[in-house]
This record gives structure tokens, sequence and C-alpha cells, in this order.
């Protein structure tokens, strides 16, 4: 009883103080994206990263809607999608498993208690990796094989300290990946170490270690993400990740190398250029794929129009031939995708 009225108490005591500092107004921001592909063995998902599966189709990718607000040292991040892209090719599914009733891709508050320190809990955008799932985030429409194959969500509880304007490390608690709610208990620690040695110059350190249900050992995540705007108009990217599982459980290594040139406010040129390697397990082969993707982003106002072809080799033969029997080393695909953000 004493336990739960102090829990009332400071309850109540932040409450008050949140009410007595100046809130911001609520935010609101999104986008909604389509796209044509083509893929030139005319099959669809050939190319197995997480979007943009279709072929020779009209298709849509989602309408995303974020919603933020602060009040004093408080605040929250909520975010839902609704559409292929956002649904059931990058979330978890809801209670009936249906795959399509759980839209919900960031769902969490935070409480900055210090200048330099503040704690998040709930739902939230994994902090591994380079590209995100809203398609704003990226520069190019389709995306690598280290996205697909890492965490999509982290629900958890975090820690962040600044040591400096450029030095900051978060350390957390999570479930499992890309699981809302855990019933096998929280499972994961993770930690980032970010760095901002100059100016135009970030880099992430990240770690993500735990036992996934059902997996043979514990898995850890190493991820190096880091860009560099060397001059006004190129940026330069680069992600290098390997998750490896204890008892020959397979996992997953690679890198890739982005590079992007901005000829005009509005008119710009990136490639991609990846390596990929699957773990065998208990023995088995790994199997290697690389991709080279290369987009163009035509901008006006808030809408961005990305026309991209790109083509991917494994020698593995993990691509299908045009009569959807044979295996193939080589796919290749051509996109035109629509992007507004608001």
């Amino acid at each position: 009883m004493k336990l739960k009225l102090v829990f009332t108490a400071v309850s109540l005591s932040f409450a008050s103080l949140s009410y007595a500092q100046e809130a911001t107004p609520l935010e609101i921001s999104g986008s909604v994206d389509t796209y044509y592909k083509y893929d030139f063995n005319k099959v669809p998902n050939n190319i197995k990263t997480s979007f943009a599966n279709d072929h020779n189709s009209v298709s849509l990718g989602m309408i995303d809607l974020a919603l933020k607000k602060t009040t004093g040292k408080a605040s929250f991040v909520g975010e839902l999608s609704f559409g292929p892209r956002g649904q059931y090719r990058s979330l978890v599914s809801g209670d009936d498993n249906t795959g399509s009733d759980f839209n919900i891709q960031n769902l969490y508050a935070s409480y900055a208690f210090t200048d330099k320190f503040s704690m998040t809990a709930g739902f939230m955008g994994t902090f591994v990796g380079y590209e995100v799932i809203p398609p704003t985030g990226n520069f190019n429409y389709s995306t690598s094989y280290l996205f697909s194959a890492g965490p999509f969500q982290n629900a958890g509880i975090k820690g962040t300290y600044a040591f400096t304007d450029k030095i900051s490390l978060m350390v957390g608690l999570f479930n499992d990946w890309n699981v809302y709610q855990d019933m096998n208990g929280v499972s994961h620690i993770g930690a980032q170490l970010a760095v901002s040695p100059v100016e135009g110059w970030s880099a992430y350190l990240n770690v993500l270690s735990g036992k996934s249900d059902g997996a043979v050992g514990t898995g850890t995540i190493l991820d190096l993400t880091t860009s560099y705007q060397a001059t006004e108009s190129i940026k330069i990217g680069l992600n290098a990740a390997d998750y490896s599982v204890d008892n020959d459980g397979g996992g997953y290594s690679g890198a890739a190398l982005y590079l992007q040139n901005a000829f005009t406010p509005a008119i710009s040129l990136g490639i991609r250029g990846e390596y990929f390697n699957a773990k065998g397990t208990d023995g088995a082969a790994d199997a290697d794929v690389t991709a080279i993707t290369l987009s163009g982003n035509l901008k006006s106002g808030g809408l961005t129009f990305i026309p991209e072809v790109r083509f991917d080799n494994g020698d593995a033969g993990g691509f299908l031939k045009k009569n959807l029997i044979d295996a193939s080393k080589n796919a290749s695909q051509f996109s035109l995708a629509l992007v507004y953000a608001f």
C-alpha cells in the first residue's frame, strides 16, 4: 500500500510539473508513397528485400502519420502507418496474427532528467542500421539486404547520456526483435555510441545481443553506421554489420556504401553498392550476393520522384528465371516511385 501511495504521489508530482511548464504545439508529419516496378525476369519479389515487391504494377507503399509533442521535459512520439510497406511487410502482427491490424511504427515517451541525460520507453524504430522504414528517410526507394536482415523495431527502455555535444552513449534493455509484447520476457541488451568528430560527419557504433525465441544460441549484432557531408553537394555513407549466433546458428555480415551528389537543390543522383553474406547453419555453405542500385531524386516542394535501376548478383542462384522454375544468379529491376512528405 505504501509503495502504491509513493507511485501515486510521484505521478501527481510529474503531472503538476508538466502542466506548470510550457507545452509545445502538437507536431504532425508524415508521408505517402506509391511505385511502379518492372522485374526484367518478370518475377514478382525476385529481389527479396522488404519493399517494392510487385512486378509490372502500380502499387501502394504506405501512408505514414507521425505525432509528436513536448511539455517541459516530457515528450512523446506516436507514428502510424497504413499500406503494405508499413504493415505486413515491415511490422509485427497483432494479437490475432492477421498481419494487418497492428500499424504502429513508433509509440514511446521520453523524459529529460537533465540537459545531458534522458530516458525513453516504448516501441521504437530500431537504432541498428542505416536505412529506415519510411521512404522519406532513405535516398534509394528499394532497401538493402542489411536493412531487411536486421531488426525493424525494438520495444524496451533506454537511457541516453551526452558527454559532450559530439559524444553520447545509449544503453537499453529490449524485447526480442520486432516484438511489441514479448511473452518470454525482456531478452536483449543494446547500446549505441554516437560521435560527431567534425561538422557534417556522424558515426554510430551499435550493438544488440540476446537470445531470440526458438534460437539455438545467443545472437549479437555489431553495426557501424556513418555518413559524411563532404561538400554542399556530395554525401558519403557507410553501413557495415555482422550478426553471429552461438552454436553455429547462422547470421549474416555485409557492407553497403552510399554515394550521392546534388547537382541542384531539386536534382540528385545516388548509387548504393552492397555486399551481403548469409551465413550457413550447421556446416552449410554461405550465400553471397552483391547489389548495385542507381537512384535519382527529383524534388518539387514536398514531392520526390525516384527513378531507379537495380542489379543483383548471387553465387547461390537465389533468383528465378522467366519460366519461374530455373534458378538464376542474376536479377535486375526498374522502378519509378512517388514520395510526398508533409
